[in-house]
């Protein structure tokens, strides 16, 4: 017996030595590799001369262990390990496995789909899908055929019609501003004009145009409306097509992996939103509202065309457009420039969004795809795609190895798959318990504490096997809460001031209270997304308002707004305003 634990501890001793050597020489090259080359060869020859010592470290052990104690000891010590290795995989495997079945039924029991097909849109006949008419298909048709499938090589013949773009690439630094209604500002269509009419040198040394130009100038909007007028009949096939009852585009919602899925339309909706709402503008100011009317309500086409895409990303594209298309909105409200029958189609095509239930709908995307992706690393085992074992090396312009991320990706092709199973579990509890809940679209309500304690409780996380996969791919929450809280506020905010300026037509001045509105010029108003309570209201000693929500702080400040250093709107302090500049 004395021998057998003789050999025991010298079996672990040698053991835990090579380990030894191995894991500081790892340590050592994944600390300094990348630093400079002279010690990123000095960490590759550790790490080579490791591996030798290691494997003579255990060649010498055997030999030894055999000669002293005999095949079938060292077979008996060796075939134990081996039994105890194969126990503890099958106890994990199995306690994974169970667990996820466990999951599973109490998520089928609450109503809850884990499966990524559960969420994905219905499909809708070709011939009535707004998606796949000829302009808007231009903006991916380069490289999705009508059924999301990646061409490769790309098309280079296609043209990308919604790639309206208002400014050139080549002068970034004389790039106009435009107005920002969460700030109070308008859009000065004077910088817009001189922008448009000032040329600029090609590559040949010549002065270029990119945009149709008027001899002489003009007043500003119509400068800008010439400008843009190369895009004029794009547009109207836009409008044309606007017109077809669904829209889904071609994506790929088979894929074993969601997220591989391309996006190309974002990037095409976003421009063709921009160039919208420059026309609007322009329009508002020339008093050719109908006409402005016709290209917010198309922007607001444009928007709810991606609305079921179960993709947070999709709907993070869908919020900058809103902000981008209410600044004519907001300019035309502050102008008192929308009739009142422009008033109520305005109100109309706002209350139709709701980015509360938009948010949950992404954050199930979130859930659902992750755990596809996961569990397809599951059955691939192929960790390098999450935890990215080459970076790109901007000096060099070469891709070269992480190794200490190589010895990670190793480490985990040979956990149990229960440990797999544990991370799929820790992202639908994780989801279950603090994503949904950090709104809730049935009461028209956000809660930012419950979102800020999900990210502490996230951070706060202890690294583990089996929630290593869950902390990279969870969403940070709060950011994206805030987000959508937002954007259902702006949208609030914008159609109960659309009801202020149809009163104001009607009676001559905003009324005193907000409650005076209703029923007349808006239906119910809607309350504040945070805390509950009726937005707060009142009118300015200039004639005009301030209307705002308390915002992600939950304290009213009063309707002052925060920003931040570089002059942006601070949307995690301060209220979130709406209100006309002084006169």
């Amino acid at each position: 017996m004395k021998k057998f634990f003789k050999l025991l501890k010298a079996i672990a001793g040698w053991l835990l030595l090579a380990l030894l050597i191995v894991a500081a020489v790892f340590a050592l090259a994944a600390g300094i590799i990348n630093r400079h080359p002279l010690a990123e060869g000095l960490g590759i020859a550790l790490f080579l001369g490791a591996l030798v010592a290691a494997a003579a470290t255990l060649f010498l052990s055997l030999r030894w262990m055999c000669r002293g104690y005999g095949f079938r000891s060292t077979g008996i010590v060796f075939g134990g390990f081996a039994i105890l290795f194969a126990l503890f995989y099958a106890e994990e495997n199995w306690r994974g496995g169970h667990a996820w079945q466990t999951f599973q039924a109490q998520s089928a029991a609450r109503g809850e789909k884990l499966d990524f097909a559960s969420i994905i849109p219905p499909p809708v006949p070709d011939e009535q899908n707004f998606a796949l008419s000829p302009v808007v298909a231009s903006c991916y048709a380069d490289r999705l055929d009508k059924h999301g499938h990646r061409i490769d090589p790309p098309n280079t013949n296609v043209v990308n019609r919604l790639a309206m773009a208002i400014y050139r690439n080549s002068d970034y630094d004389r790039w106009p501003t435009n107005g920002n209604w969460a700030k109070g500002t308008f859009t000065d269509l004077k910088s817009w004009q001189i922008y448009y009419r000032t040329p600029i040198t090609n590559s040949a040394k010549m002065l270029t145009n990119d945009f149709p130009v008027a001899p002489s100038p003009q007043s500003p909007a119509a400068d800008v409306l010439l400008a843009l007028s190369k895009y004029d009949s794009t547009i109207e096939e836009l409008r044309q097509a606007s017109q077809l009852p669904f829209a889904r585009f071609p994506i790929n919602y088979n894929a074993e992996k969601p997220f591989d899925s391309l996006l190309p339309h974002l990037m095409g909706t976003k421009q063709c939103v921009q160039s919208l709402r420059l026309r609007a503008e322009a329009e508002l100011e020339l008093g050719e509202s109908a006409k402005a009317l016709a290209d917010i309500k198309l922007a607001f086409r444009m928007i709810d065309s991606m609305h079921q895409e179960p993709f947070l990303i999709s709907h993070l594209v869908r919020i900058a457009e809103l902000s981008i298309i209410l600044q004519p909105v907001y300019e035309g409200l502050a102008g008192h420039k929308w009739s009142d029958g422009e008033l109520v189609e305005l109100e109309r095509e706002l209350a139709r969004l709701d980015f509360l239930a938009d948010y949950q709908l992404s954050m199930r995307g979130e859930r659902n795809g992750s755990l596809s992706f996961i569990d397809s690393l599951r059955r691939h085992k192929d960790y390098r795609e999450l935890l990215s074992a080459t970076t790109f090396d901007n000096a060099g312009g070469e891709d070269r190895i992480e190794w200490g991320k190589i010895v990670s990706t190793t480490i985990y092709a040979f956990i149990p798959t229960g440990w797999i199973y544990l991370n799929e579990v820790t992202i639908g509890e994780m989801h279950q318990r603090w994503t949904l809940p950090t709104n809730d679209s049935s009461k028209h309500q956000i809660y930012p504490k419950v979102a800020q304690a999900a990210d502490q409780v996230l951070g706060s996380l202890q690294t583990t096997p089996w929630n290593i996969f869950a902390k990279i791919v969870m969403p940070v929450l709060a950011f994206a809460e805030q987000k959508f809280g937002f954007a259902q506020s702006a949208v609030d905010l914008a159609r109960v001031a659309g009801a202020l300026e149809r009163y104001r037509i009607a009676h001559g001045e905003y009324p005193a209270a907000l409650a005076a509105v209703t029923p007349t010029f808006i239906g119910a108003l809607p309350h504040d997304v945070v805390g509950g309570e009726p937005l707060k209201y009142r009118r300015t000693e200039d004639g005009r308002f301030v209307l705002y929500s308390i915002g992600w702080n939950e304290i009213d400040d009063g309707g002052k707004m925060a920003l931040k250093q570089d002059g942006r709107p601070d949307n995690e302090h301060g209220d979130w305003v709406w209100q006309y500049p002084k006169k």
